[in-house]
């Protein structure tokens, strides 16, 4: 596995366990997060605070099903779930593209589709 998709492992293994250090030691300082529809974070203070949404409770699952790597880019295809406050499972498809600058993350791209009917008792 090459050092950018390993990067990438590291980065989601953060958001599994709240790691916020472990993910932030990962991205330049001047790191851009664009959730197309949602927001765009710039700098390590905004992503941060992107990190953990207030309408959730716990840890997200997050299942990689594919990394594919081309250049300074690495994209990540998979699914995830997370419990909401309302105690509902809010599931979901993604898409991230990381884009690297050296060895850290630079600009993360992240497109989320909820899964329709996926609603259910929490994770």
């Amino acid at each position: 596995m090459s050092t950018h998709k390993r990067v990438v492992e590291q980065y989601f293994d953060g958001f599994r366990h709240g790691d916020h250090a472990a993910i932030l030691a990962l991205l330049t300082d001047d790191v851009v997060w664009d959730l197309p529809g949602h927001a765009r974070r710039e700098g390590k203070v905004e992503f941060d605070q992107e990190i953990e949404n207030e309408a959730f409770t716990g840890r997200p699952t997050l299942m990689i099903d594919r990394l594919v790597e081309e250049g300074d880019a690495v994209v990540a295809i998979g699914t995830g779930a997370a419990s909401m406050k309302s105690g509902e499972t809010h599931r979901f498809a993604y898409c991230d593209v990381f884009t690297f600058s050296g060895e850290r993350i630079s600009r993360v791209e992240s497109y989320l589709v909820p899964l329709a009917g996926e609603a259910s008792a929490p994770v």
